[in-house]
């Protein structure tokens, strides 16, 4: 019988080229696993999306602060995009990844603003309602 073959995972949680580091998507994962799985606008309120929206921003804070060993080595905040997996006709996919900026704004300051990306999806992995990545200058 052939030896099954591991390989190394597919991608990392952050990639630094240069002075960017590019943080990977992260899913509202906390303590109790998955945060509000399903589509907003059907089985996830707009509140329980934002509420999604800030623990994802939260992980990416968590991954900047693994890579560079502190939040102070962020100079600047480049994008921030928010995937929202959208119900029938929901539109306000722009309302609830606002409240991951605002996690950043909190966390990082004047060196928190940065361009932004707010887009509704059919599905995200594991059924999670939101995904957040970014994009950092350090």
């Amino acid at each position: 019988m052939a030896q099954p073959v591991f390989s190394p995972p597919l991608y990392v949680g952050a990639q630094r080229i240069g002075d960017l580091l590019f943080v990977s998507g992260q899913l509202p994962i906390g303590h109790g696993g998955l945060l509000h799985s399903g589509l907003v606008g059907e089985e996830v309120s707009v509140e329980q999306a934002r509420e999604a929206a800030r623990v994802a921003a939260g992980r990416c804070l968590d991954v900047i602060r693994n890579e560079l060993g502190s939040l102070d080595a962020v100079k600047g905040v480049a994008r921030i995009g928010g995937y929202v997996a959208s119900g029938q006709g929901f539109v306000d996919a722009p309302v609830v990844i606002d409240a991951a900026p605002r996690t950043i704004l909190d966390a990082l300051g004047e060196r928190g603003h940065h361009a932004r990306l707010a887009l509704g999806v059919a599905s995200l992995p594991l059924g999670a309602c939101v995904e957040v990545e970014m994009t950092v200058q350090c």
